[in-house]
């Protein structure tokens, strides 16, 4: 692009023209200073720092100490946060914004969240110990309920056995399954050989014999239930066997037929075969000198995991053992988790050591809770007491413990976004702190900025009240440097002029004070879009959209809202409030509101069919035959056009309306589209001459505006000449016979033959008078066909022009500095510049030693900085440039041809919208048409939102970007640069609360 300007060099110009005029400038702080003038400068968010010690890693720079206290504070108040917002308590957040603390309040707010975070941590542990103990507690009451009411039950069948009360007649219900599993297997060989195997563990032998024989299991393996005999005279049935006995005599009686089945193998037939009462008495004769040392286990269990569990029950246990569960209604907490969970009680039973490690093991295996269970009944009551009086103990100890950390949570919710801010800025300080330098007497910190030359003023200023408020009694320096280092790209920005910048700056960052295309896009932009989008209904509609978010702005920021589509709307609310209003005005111009014209003005078009024709086809009706009838310009148009926009006449043309809006509107976006490329090329001009670039202007812009006004700007003056000169009536059009419309000259063709050179005739009649044939072939003006070829020659003339001669005059150049370099080499030594610098005022003078001048970026623009000229390299970018402009200009006038396309496009979908949709609701007559108007409206005014307006809105916003990125700022535009980010603290602020907004 050119020679980077030294600050001293630049002229003045507006700064929203061009990115502000930067310099690079040096800080001298006293240690005790530094980190109040770094906040002040914060503060002012005007500074950009650079980083002095690069290859220092972060962990070995002076503050990370500090830093690493900050990220602590951070880490804690985040903690209170999480917990606050647990609670649900609305955090107080007045949008104050607090100073940064001094460093010794830093210890303050140590020591604050320190205790803070200690008391609320301990507040936690001891109220997740106490919800744990409730919730075991209230598991242990009602495994203590389902427990006791099952060995109710069994005691209740006991009895029934006892008085022989039958205790299978009653109905079958959940409570009444057996006591005993033995499966679930429905084949009846292994039921009858679970039978069998039952009977044989309870230890039936002989029959009728009442001897005791070895159990099948425990002969078999280890895990076979151990029988221990004792004989115990004269005792009565069942008196000690507790529950062992009557689970015996329960599953004899809900087993009956299986035990019957499998006796007859046995040898017991007789026995069983016996009548009820005599059977009774034989087995507990037969029990009587038995004790079974039968065990149980009770606990809880998800309810989801209980059919699993069951299954390896039975599998790991090979059925040696009895499960009974019952789900409980109340929704339970996890004791680990917290989380709310379904749970069942279970009990377990089991004989022998071996089988109760196995369902130990499997408990823990599904993360089942075991609790003690007594094996009496008053145990169990006095347990069950015991357990709801430390329930409600606990509720109490557990509300006052939620009181208190309520309390607490609340008292902090009031300071935590300030404390957050004051943290924040003090870590953003010492970590500004880190890019310093220190000098050798450890006293002095220096620092490199880049910093706008207009806000110096306000930056000493920020630096003298830092060291004020530090008490420093040496002030802080500020000295400016001289660099050929490219500054950082800043443009000033308010509400309004940010979302067009965002817009330039999502193609790229401009190149330090090269051309701002932002206050032109604010025109162009809008205009182009309406081009394409031009309705008046429409345009309304998106205008008030806009004019809703800009008078309620306060309110939506304040909001908040996260949606990423509203805040993409409202970020650009000033864009679309000028998309709406300049749609407003092409719709005016193009006559259009929801696909109808208005006549405001009259139109400039009569009837001119005769009366008696109409009178005639409407006396048919209906059995006339449909026929298109043509106003004739020549008896229909008075020779006035309508005075602003299009003549309403043509909404009702049915032929050739889309013809004429077609010409008309292809025509206009040539026009629009090459005087924006012109305005892009004479921009590049005004770059040029900013950077002292002559070989660009003599060499690059004047060939580029010969080759675009000789084609483009030509046909450009062409479309104005047809427009003014050729009408409907005949008459003389420069020295030239014109017959009327059927000759208007065809541009398009005419441009064509232009380049092919083709001999034409010469004028539209002949000596005779007579009309030539294909007479809007001819040439129209005196001297057209010499003309035309002159400027093709002369833009075929300037391609190599623009191709060789900036790289062969560069490297002519380059060949006279390495010549004079040379010669300057051997002078015999080098010699030191010095000059005398003298202060008037003191009398006293001073010796300068001139610093050795660095060489400045070469002003080739081939791409490179400082060092030799690489021809093949500027050859390259040369022809690259040159071949994009001399194609571009074709390919972009061409793309300006989709302003046409889309407005014709949203025009005829809005046409169709009203023909197929709401029109039909004026086809209905009385109560009827009055429901179909409210419904068909409805649909209308829906589908003219969400396509015509959003989804159509859309297509010619990115159409209208695209227009600008590729065939406007690439005329002039290099967009090379960086942007300047200033250390500020409103930004650093903005960021933190959007990236907490976006988890």
């Amino acid at each position: 692009m050119g020679d980077y300007v030294t600050p001293g060099e630049e002229p003045q110009e507006p700064g929203i023209y061009r990115s502000e005029q930067m310099c690079l400038a040096q800080l001298y702080l006293q240690s005790d200073a530094s980190y109040q003038c770094v906040a002040e400068l914060g503060e002012l968010g005007l500074v950009q720092f650079r980083d002095l010690n690069p290859d220092v890693s972060s962990f070995q720079r002076k503050y990370v100490n500090e830093v690493r206290r900050c990220d602590e504070m951070e880490r804690k108040l985040r903690f209170l946060e999480r917990e606050i917002k647990k609670d649900q308590i609305p955090m107080l957040d007045t949008g104050e914004n607090p100073d940064a603390p001094l460093p010794r309040e830093m210890i303050d707010l140590e020591a604050t969240f320190e205790k803070l975070e200690n008391e609320l941590r301990e507040v936690n542990k001891n109220e997740e110990t106490l919800k744990k103990n409730f919730s075991e507690l209230t598991e242990l009451k009602h495994i203590l309920r389902k427990t006791q009411t099952f060995f109710e039950e069994v005691d209740h069948d006991r009895w029934r056995i006892l008085e022989g009360g039958g205790g299978r007649s009653g109905g079958s219900t959940e409570e009444q399954s057996p006591l005993i599993d033995i499966g679930d297997n429905e084949d009846d060989s292994m039921r009858h050989f679970s039978a069998q195997a039952a009977m044989l563990r309870l230890g039936y032998g002989g029959a009728g014999t009442g001897e005791m024989l070895p159990p099948a299991g425990a002969m078999e393996s280890e895990e076979g239930l151990e029988l221990t005999q004792h004989a115990v005279a004269g005792s009565a049935p069942f008196a000690n066997f507790g529950f062992c006995g009557f689970c015996k005599a329960l599953f004899y009686l809900q087993h009956e037929d299986m035990i019957a089945s499998s006796a007859e193998n046995s040898g017991i037939g007789d026995v069983l075969s016996a009548d009820e009462e005599e059977l009774s008495a034989r087995f507990s004769d037969a029990m009587s000198p038995l004790k079974l040392q039968l065990r149980f286990v009770a606990g809880v269990i998800q309810r989801e995991r209980l059919p699993a569990f069951e299954r390896l029950l039975w599998r790991a246990c090979r059925g040696n053992v009895f499960l009974r569960t019952s789900e409980i209604d109340d929704v339970l907490n996890d004791t680990v988790t917290g989380d709310p969970v379904n749970k069942c009680v279970f009990i377990i039973f089991f004989q022998g050591d071996q089988l109760k490690t196995k369902v130990k093991k499997i408990c823990e295996g599904f993360r089942a809770t075991l609790y003690p269970c007594p094996d009496t009944p008053q145990e169990r009551r006095e347990m069950s007491i015991g357990v709801m009086t430390r329930i409600e103990d606990l509720k109490t100890v557990l509300g006052q413990t939620q009181d208190h950390r309520h309390r607490v949570l609340v008292a902090a919710s009031k300071n935590v976004r300030m404390w957050l801010t004051k943290v924040r800025k003090i870590k953003s300080i010492y970590h500004t702190l880190n890019f310093f330098n220190i000098d050798v007497t450890q006293k002095c910190l220096i620092a490199e900025v880049w910093c706008p030359i207009a806000e110096l003023d306000r930056i000493k200023m920020a630096l003298k009240r830092g060291t004020d408020e530090s008490g420093s009694q040496v002030p802080s320096i500020l000295n400016r440097m001289e660099t050929h280092e490219a500054p950082p790209t800043y443009n000033k920005t308010n509400k309004f002029t940010k979302g067009f910048q965002n817009i330039v700056d999502a193609y790229g960052i401009a190149t330090y004070r090269e051309i701002n295309p932002s206050p032109y896009t604010m025109i162009s932009f809008p205009f182009l879009f309406a081009v394409m989008f031009g309705d008046m209904g429409h345009g309304v509609i998106m205008f008030l959209a806009a004019l809703f978010f800009i008078l309620k702005e306060k309110q939506l920021e304040a909001a908040r809202i996260k949606d990423e589509i509203f805040q993409t709307f409202f970020g650009g609310r000033y864009v679309i409030f000028l998309m709406g209003v300049f749609s407003i005005y092409t719709g005016f111009m193009y006559n259009d509101i929801f696909s109808k014209s208005v006549n405001a003005f009259g139109s400039s078009w009569t009837n001119s069919i005769r009366h008696e024709y109409i009178d005639d086809v409407l006396e048919k009706g209906e059995k006339a035959s449909e026929a298109q009838w043509m106003l004739v310009p020549e008896l229909a148009y008075d020779g006035n056009p309508y005075p602003i926009g299009v003549d309403p006449v043509w909404n009702l043309a049915e032929g050739n309306k889309l013809s004429f809006l077609n010409s008309m509107k292809m025509k206009m976006s040539v026009l629009f589209g090459i005087a924006q490329m012109t305005f892009g090329v004479l921009l590049s001009y005004k770059n040029f001459t900013y950077f002292k670039s002559d070989l660009d202007v003599k060499y690059m812009f004047i060939p580029q505006m010969i080759f675009l006004s000789s084609i483009f700007i030509y046909l450009c003056i062409q479309i104005l000449a047809k427009w003014l000169f050729f009408g409907s009536a005949p008459g003389s059009v420069l020295g030239y016979t014109y017959p009327g419309t059927n000759c208007a000259p065809s541009l398009l063709i005419g441009l064509i033959n232009m380049f092919m050179m083709k001999s034409r005739n010469a004028g539209f009649v002949d000596e005779e008078g007579n009309i030539v044939p294909q007479c809007w072939l001819s040439t129209w003006y005196p001297g057209q066909a010499t003309i035309e070829i002159v400027l093709v020659i002369l833009a075929l003339v300037q391609v190599p022009i623009m191709l060789f001669a900036k790289p062969w005059l560069l490297y002519q150049r380059e060949k006279k500095q390495t010549r004079y370099s040379t010669l300057g080499g051997s002078g015999g030594g080098a010699s030191t510049s010095q000059s005398v610098r003298a202060d008037i005022a003191q009398d006293d003078a001073e010796v300068v030693h001139a610093p050795e001048q660095t060489p400045k970026p070469a002003g080739h623009g081939h791409g490179h900085g400082d060092g030799p000229l690489e021809m093949g390299d500027v050859m390259v970018y040369q022809a690259i440039h040159t071949i994009e402009f001399v194609l571009g200009c074709v390919s972009h006038t061409a793309s300006y041809l989709r302003l046409w396309a889309l407005s014709l496009a949203h025009a005829q979908l809005s046409d169709v919208l009203w023909t197929m949709v709401f029109r039909n609701a004026f086809v209905l007559d009385g109560y009827a048409g009055a429901v179909a108007t409210y419904i068909l409206f409805f649909i209308f005014g829906s589908l003219s939102v969400f396509i015509l307006v959003l989804m159509e809105g859309l297509s010619a916003f990115l159409h209208a970007l695209r227009l600008h990125w590729v065939e406007f700022q690439s005329k002039f535009y290099g967009g090379l640069g960086y942007e300047f980010a200033p250390f500020s603290f409103e930004r650093i602020l903005a960021e933190e609360r959007e990236a907490e907004e976006n988890l």
